[in-house]
């Protein structure tokens, strides 16, 4: 698996390990494998430097969030025609999902613990 950026039709944007399913007796995608699936939001910075403001870098806030938080699955399948296109992330992107996806697994371990 690799992590993509994928586009959905209803306009989200999903960062996940992602994995293409093909039959054994066809070529081409019938679907994708989404491990552990965020959506990427998008907000402009609500509050910036004097040195942003200066060089006129205003930047923006990137939050991932589990796609479909209510799920106890960290493994979903969407079909082909649910998808506008797929493609790489930026490396920073990329890196705040790793990120994120340690420091859940860092809870989930000392909720083990507590129990």
């Amino acid at each position: 698996m690799s992590i993509k950026l994928t586009l959905l039709k209803s306009g989200q944007q999903l960062i996940s390990e992602m994995k293409e399913l093909v039959p054994e007796d066809q070529e081409q995608v019938h679907a994708y494998l989404l491990d552990n699936p965020h959506t990427v939001e998008i907000n402009e910075k609500q509050f910036i430097t004097e040195e942003e403001k200066k060089d006129g870098d205003f930047g923006i806030n990137v939050t991932l969030l589990p796609w479909m938080i209510l799920s106890q699955d960290t493994q979903m399948i969407i079909p082909v025609d649910s998808v506008l296109t797929v493609v790489e992330p930026l490396n920073s992107v990329t890196q705040l999902y790793l990120d994120k996806l340690k420091t859940f697994e860092m809870k989930e371990e000392e909720e083990e613990d507590d129990d």
